[in-house]
């Protein structure tokens, strides 16, 4: 009997020592290896991940095929980090050869659509010009040509089933430089705001999409964009007491997620530009919306100002101001129209709670992506990949405003996510919001590629905080970010790497890390075929 006891407790010491030596004493063991510089370059799969502790820069590893050797090719413009990081293997994988139905648009039915809106344009013009000289009406009438060869419409005709646009794109440079010059010919409320009008509930907590004031203005060549005025000082904090949604929307944090965007090789941000805007020459005198007209005023400084045609913003303390009539904001790039490019808008499944007490049951229960993971959309494909890309994208630029999401309905449930609406992004560069990134932590999950790129900017050569910096000088309002806000990228980028690291030691890489590059000689996999890789 007491042998058979003393058996039980050796196998049971022997058991403890195993699980000691494996969850704890490897662990240590190779994170010291890691330190010394010497770690395993055990095959073409491999994928050197960040150590747990500090702020250690991560190492990018080969990967298969030959596309990605984990060089870094020699300075293709000289200084710019941001030209070596465009040049670099990773952000020149070629994409499968689209067909039509991976384009949104085809250029005929594109150009049709708009030939119908410039004979409606002209019409309403006549009849709007001979209404307004009646009634002693001073509008300013600029001439309008529709140009097919203009940036904009070859950024709608470049929307495909994969991006909103190409790595190599030569619109979007061009259409970035358009919205900065392009002549003004119309301003008018944007629809959401003109749904508001009448349906404005004060007694809400939360106000309704929109009160945040923001104009749609059509260019001289048929181009619109939406203006988002400046609210906030770049070196102004969000404050503490604010909750995020009745936090201010930012002008320049558009502009930065547009560039933020690009930099990860997202690409499903809208592009954006900074303008300065003449309120008066530009708004007043090209709107043809009298409720628009009818809130113009000039405040006590002698500056022109206005504000939104709604209840519960509707008073000259929330107004925006020139100073006495330039205007500083935003111009993002609209879509194509929903009449031919129909979009669709999905609840976030990591929606918060848009009340003072309540909280969604993602931030209460550890194990809620199991659940999300059983559903529809949810449950093959991409989709959940797509929404942990967002919430890294998110997590970056600090924004805790993204109720919903929206994709093109031609694209369905393979289509990537649209990353409209990042003006709360950017309000604070001393904090750092973590269950931004619950998808990400309580999924563990992550697209191949997108790891790559966020070790490769994490690298000295190139630094997010550096080619964003960089990125940013080309806009006309620069400096876009303060250089707190700039260097939060680093410090958030190490987090999202370590929330990686601490899914792999958990699950397994192969688990974790999913395999997502297409080649462009291979047909786009199916959901099937991408849930067999993983």
């Amino acid at each position: 009997m007491m042998r058979r006891d003393r058996l039980v407790l050796a196998a049971t010491l022997t058991a403890i020592f195993s699980a000691d030596l494996y969850f704890i004493l490897l662990p240590k063991l190779r994170s010291v290896g890691q330190g010394s510089g010497h770690f395993c370059q055990c095959g073409p799969n491999n994928l050197t991940l960040p150590r747990h502790g500090g702020l250690a820069t991560p190492q990018l590893s080969n990967w298969t095929s030959g596309q990605l050797d984990g060089t870094t090719p020699g300075p293709a413009d000289g200084g710019s980090k941001l030209g070596r990081l465009f040049a670099h293997p990773l952000y020149n994988i070629q994409p499968p050869v689209l067909g039509l139905e991976e384009r949104l648009l085809q250029a005929e039915q594109l150009m049709e659509y708009y030939r119908r809106k410039v004979s409606r344009w002209e019409r309403h013009m006549k009849l709007y010009s001979e209404a307004a000289a009646m009634s002693n009406i001073s509008v300013t009438e600029h001439e309008v040509t529709f140009d097919p060869d203009a940036s904009w419409l070859k950024f709608h005709l470049g929307i495909s089933r994969y991006a909103l646009y190409s790595r190599d794109d030569p619109a979007i440079p061009q259409l970035v430089k358009d919205m900065q010059s392009m002549a003004v010919v119309s301003a008018d409320y944007t629809q959401d705001e003109k749904a508001l009008k009448g349906a404005c509930d004060c007694t809400q907590v939360v106000k309704p999409s929109g009160h945040h004031l923001k104009l749609a203005l059509k260019m001289q060549n048929f181009a619109k964009a939406m203006f988002k005025p400046m609210r906030q000082q770049r070196d102004e904090e969000t404050p503490e007491d604010f909750f995020y949604f009745v936090d201010f929307q930012r002008h320049n944090a558009e502009i930065a997620a547009f560039h933020l965007d690009r930099i990860l090789d997202f690409r499903r941000v809208p592009p954006v530009a900074g303008r300065l805007v003449n309120v008066t020459g530009e708004v007043l005198q090209v709107t043809h919306n009298e409720d628009l007209r009818a809130v113009f005023f000039t405040s006590p400084a002698n500056n022109t100002c206005f504000f939104a045609k709604c209840l519960y913003v509707c008073k000259t303390e929330y107004a925006v101001c020139g100073g006495p009539d330039q205007l500083e904001g935003s111009l993002s790039a609209y879509l194509p129209s929903l009449s031919i490019a129909p979009r669709i808008s999905i609840p976030n499944p990591w929606i918060r709670s848009y009340t003072f007490t309540g909280r969604e049951e993602w931030e209460v229960n550890p194990f809620y992506c199991d659940n999300i993971k059983q559903l529809y959309p949810y449950n093959s494909g991409n989709r959940l990949l797509n929404i942990i890309d967002m919430s890294i994208f998110d997590f970056l630029t600090s924004n805790m405003d993204r109720h919903h999401y929206e994709i093109f309905n031609k694209f369905g449930d393979e289509g990537f996510l649209l990353h409209l609406d990042n003006a709360r992004g950017f309000g604070k560069h001393s904090q750092d919001e973590m269950s931004i990134l619950a998808p990400l932590s309580q999924c563990c999950m992550i697209k191949r590629s997108t790891l790559l790129r966020l070790q490769l900017l994490a690298r000295p050569e190139f630094r997010l905080s550096d080619v964003m910096r960089e990125s940013l000088e080309g806009d006309p309002l620069q400096p876009v970010l303060s250089e707190p806000h700039l260097l939060a990228l680093d410090r958030r980028l190490q987090k999202v790497l370590r929330a990686v690291h601490r899914c792999v030691r958990r699950l397994g890489k192969d688990e974790v890390i999913t395999k997502d590059f297409v080649k462009s000689t291979a047909r786009p996999q199916t959901a099937t075929e991408m849930k067999r890789v993983r």
